[in-house]
């Protein structure tokens, strides 16, 4: 069977093509009788405008791109939801692209993230939002920087708390080195003074950040920063729940352990319930980004929210007035906030 075209919506109401145009896409006022005809039958024929078509007429889409490391990690979902719900308001319908399934799989990130960049632009979406991936990396090889500058010139690029040195991108970051010197001085002014930090990747500038977050907090106290309770490699609950374990097994082993992200706090939770040490009688435990879990863990999970939801609600606002052609600031700054719960306490006294 044919299928129903705009024409011959037109051609059956005894209107323009242009009536049925207008009525569709609501651009401009049509007589109520003419309007009701034209409705009538798009019911009667089941009728979708062909989105394509509608394109190249109005020179968009209405679709965006975006481009994430890992839809398994709580954090990224949050920060979609908040952009998806203000993107809808505007009209728009987002193409998700996960590009990491496995911690196996990470070496092929970047070539993923590459693919994803084509086909976007293949899809002539509207624009396109980055987060993780190769906008973490603290040294980016030129030719992944490069091929994101190349789509931006095609289209508008948006980047979610990483950068790419060199470029003049849009961003839309949390305060990363702030959040780790508020979730250190939180411990500081509990009363601790032997505190460790886990988890994370050396590589990453995410990592830098936090961990030059946790240096500044620890020497403007004067506080003496221990290497064997520095741990990195990973940002997973298992690769936390190791990190902690071998920390608590040290002949010496500190009050407080800082965590990379929650989901390491979460498997440090569980090394020290293993351990047989009681958070936060006997170990205060702080995790980073406020993930929906951190609420539900026992005990509740202190730790510093990077407001997600916010963060996505004003990446959402920033690429539709970059795809509208006005101006924004190349950089929106979000203040991360300290969430004191149950798992941070005054030290134990010995």
């Amino acid at each position: 069977m044919k299928p129903v075209t705009v024409y011959d919506i037109a051609k059956e109401a005894n209107v323009s093509v242009a009536t049925v145009s207008r009525v569709l896409n609501n651009t401009a006022p049509v007589k109520k009788e003419t309007r009701d005809r034209i409705t009538a039958l798009i019911d009667k024929h089941q009728f979708q405008p062909n989105a394509l078509a509608r394109s190249l007429i109005r020179k968009e889409t209405g679709m965006i791109g975006f481009i994430l490391p890992d839809i398994t990690n709580p954090f990224f979902p949050e920060i979609l939801a908040g952009f998806d719900r203000e993107a809808r308001k505007m009209g728009y319908t987002c193409f998700l692209c996960d590009t990491v399934s496995s911690d196996e799989e990470t070496a092929r990130q970047y070539e993923r993230e590459s693919q994803y960049l084509g086909i976007l632009m293949e899809k002539q979406v509207d624009g396109i939002v980055m987060i993780g991936g190769r906008l973490d990396l603290s040294k980016p090889d030129a030719v992944l920087v490069r091929e994101v500058e190349e789509a931006a010139k095609r289209v508008p690029v948006l980047m979610i708390n990483g950068n790419l040195p060199g470029t003049k991108l849009h961003r839309v970051a949390a305060d990363q080195k702030l959040g780790a010197e508020l979730a250190v001085q939180h411990l500081i002014d509990l009363g601790h003074r032997d505190i460790a930090v886990i988890g994370g990747f050396l590589h990453m500038s995410n990592t830098q950040q936090r961990l030059l977050g946790f240096r500044t907090a620890m020497r403007d106290n004067g506080l003496t920063i221990r290497k064997e309770w520095m741990l990195h490699g990973g940002f997973s609950v298992n690769m936390g729940y190791k990190f902690a374990e071998k920390v608590l097994n040290l002949p010496s082993r500190p009050t407080a352990i800082v965590c990379m992200n929650d989901l390491v706090a979460i498997g440090a939770l569980k090394a020290a319930d293993r351990a047989g040490i009681a958070v936060p009688a006997e170990l205060s435990i702080i995790g980073y980004d406020d993930i929906p879990f951190a609420s539900y863990s026992i005990p509740e999970l202190t730790t510093v929210s990077l407001k997600a939801n916010e963060i996505g609600r004003l990446t959402a606002e920033t690429l539709h007035k970059l795809i509208t052609g006005k101006k924004v600031p190349r950089l929106h700054s979000v203040v991360p906030e300290l969430v004191v719960r149950q798992t941070t306490a005054a030290p134990h006294l010995k």
